[in-house]
């Protein structure tokens, strides 16, 4: 297992691996039989690996629900939760700015500059855009739109929505995590019956 150190390191860490954001990776992972290595070294650690629907991204899963493993599968969902709502309205803002006809998904790219522009010549936008800087999520302390802007694209980038693939150049690439929280929203939705779908802006996206 050594040559899949570093992937099997990332896995256990929380990282999700998509084509965007660890192209190897997951190539590696497209493969069964390498799978089914990971899955044979994960075991002793009651993980395993998962995959969303389409299976753009991988990640990991617990193998048997301990009550260890729940607590963690708890604190995890909090976590996402948290992150569901102002994710989902950055996902609206952009697929209204951009004129985009569905939402984003694996392999988009986004320029922020163009993002900026387009809100600037929208009140609406620029309100709702304000209004999403300042959630406890991305925590804006600025007036400024740019900034506001260079925060929420930061902030998603460091929760693995986005990747930047030159630190100097400021467009991004969207990874396969966008794919894994929407596949989650429709599963909140049909499974468990929670209201996420009673904003319309929402409901768009699914």
């Amino acid at each position: 297992m050594i040559q899949h150190g570093p992937l099997l390191e990332r896995l256990l860490a929380g990282d999700f691996v998509c084509a965007i954001s660890d192209p190897d990776g997951f190539r590696h992972l497209s493969n069964r039989q390498t799978r089914d290595e990971v899955n044979h070294y994960l075991r002793p650690l009651n993980r395993r690996l998962a995959a969303n629907d389409d299976q753009s991204v991988y990640f990991l899963a617990y193998q048997e629900l301990t009550p260890d493993a729940r607590e963690q599968i708890s604190q995890q969902f909090t976590t996402t939760i948290q992150s569901l709502l102002p994710v989902l309205e950055w996902l609206q803002l952009v697929q209204e700015a951009l004129g985009h006809d569905s939402a984003l998904t694996a392999g988009d790219t986004l320029k922020l500059q163009e993002f900026v522009l387009r809100a600037e010549d929208n009140q609406s936008l620029r309100q709702r855009l304000q209004s999403l800087a300042n959630d406890r999520f991305f925590n804006s302390q600025s007036d400024a739109l740019d900034q506001q802007v260079k925060l929420i694209f930061r902030r998603l980038k460091e929760h693995g929505y986005l990747q930047q693939p030159h630190s100097d150049r400021h467009y991004y690439v969207v990874t396969g995590k966008i794919d894994y929280l929407l596949d989650m929203v429709r599963f909140i939705r049909d499974e468990e019956h929670l209201p996420v779908e009673d904003d319309p802006s929402q409901e768009v996206l699914l």
